[in-house]
């Protein structure tokens, strides 16, 4: 059994973590830091969890476990890293955006990897530091990885997708307060969203001549989890030789698959599943994504990458059932 440390316990995508390590066969839990609720039972926070766990919130942390995972606030990993040292042999993978880039990757002695397994799964078998992908550039970059591996995206990507409140974390601010967000809908961040960086580095990663746009329009929904991402380029191939295309791609992978049939959100969420289904209109290809953010868009992924640091099955402990009715 390895011994895993979890550090900001409190946040949606830890309760994933936890809820999910705990039935995971290989794993013992070995503390859940958090500062602010230390000495509280995980249960009072993460309610879910009542009559499965009595472990309780801790402020001291095991430096010598095997794994441990940084479910903190974006920007707050590296202040953590910097007052707190691993020992050698100890793994890490941080579920912020603050190592996804490659200009951000080194961290004195660290290297991260970049964790998205249907790209990187050797890379990660060998890697000790793991950054863990956005819930959005999942998304997004599996509905695009097999035209950027073939170097067929030459021109502009257009991207609408739609998020659930978790996306937002817990922490109430004027757009994810219940009675704003409920019966609504709404964009922010056109254009701009900071997953853009980790998308672009991986179509140029496969594609090395990549020079267009990826124009993404990030949207709130008025559900709370899953991700439906409907993305669309120019493709001069027929349906039939896209479908081949991303079968092909996808044929080894663990969670990725291509639907035949039009897909929605209720077949993914509570899974690590992530869904595409293609269309052809004209000369444009139409590829819809769906995940669910807290899953395959964050901790069920860093399960995910976590099996492969270990040399687990990478489908242990994430046979989850979605939440269908």
């Amino acid at each position: 059994m390895i011994q895993i440390g979890i550090i900001g316990g409190a946040g949606y995508t830890a309760g994933e973590l936890i809820r999910i390590l705990l039935h995971h066969s290989k794993v013992n839990i070995n503390f859940v830091y958090s500062t602010s609720n230390a000495g509280n039972k995980i249960s009072h926070v993460h309610q879910d969890l009542a009559g499965t766990t009595n472990l309780l919130f801790t402020n001291t942390i095991n430096t010598d476990v095997d794994i441990v995972f940084l479910c903190l606030g974006h920007g707050n990993s590296k202040a953590f890293l910097t007052k707190n040292t691993f020992s050698k042999k100890t793994k890490i993978i941080d579920l912020s955006t603050d190592f996804r880039l490659k200009d951000n990757q080194d961290f004195g002695e660290l290297s991260f990897v970049y964790g998205l397994p249907e790209l990187q799964k050797e890379a990660i078998k060998k890697a000790q530091y793991i950054a863990n992908p956005g819930c959005f550039a999942t998304a997004i970059q599996l509905a695009i990885l097999p035209l950027a591996h073939h170097g067929l995206i030459q021109n502009d990507v257009h991207v609408n997708a739609v998020t659930g409140a978790t996306g937002a974390g817990t922490s109430l601010s004027k757009t994810t307060h219940f009675t704003w967000r409920d019966n609504n809908f709404s964009y922010y961040k056109p254009f701009t969203h900071q997953h853009l960086g980790e998308m672009h580095q991986t179509v140029q990663q496969l594609q090395h001549d990549f020079t267009a746009d990826i124009n993404f329009m990030p949207n709130r929904g008025n559900f709370s989890r899953g991700i439906f991402a409907t993305v669309y380029t120019k493709f001069e191939g027929s349906l039939e030789a896209a479908i081949e295309l991303y079968e092909s791609f996808y044929k080894e992978a663990a969670f990725t698959f291509i639907s035949d049939a039009q897909i929605h959100l209720k077949q993914v969420v509570n899974t690590n599943k992530c869904l595409l289904h293609l269309h052809k209109h004209e000369n444009k290809l139409l590829i819809t994504s769906c995940i669910d953010n807290l899953l395959k868009g964050a901790s069920g992924q860093a399960i995910q990458n976590m099996n492969l640091l270990f040399g687990f099955e990478e489908t242990e402990g994430l046979q989850l059932k979605a939440n269908f009715f």
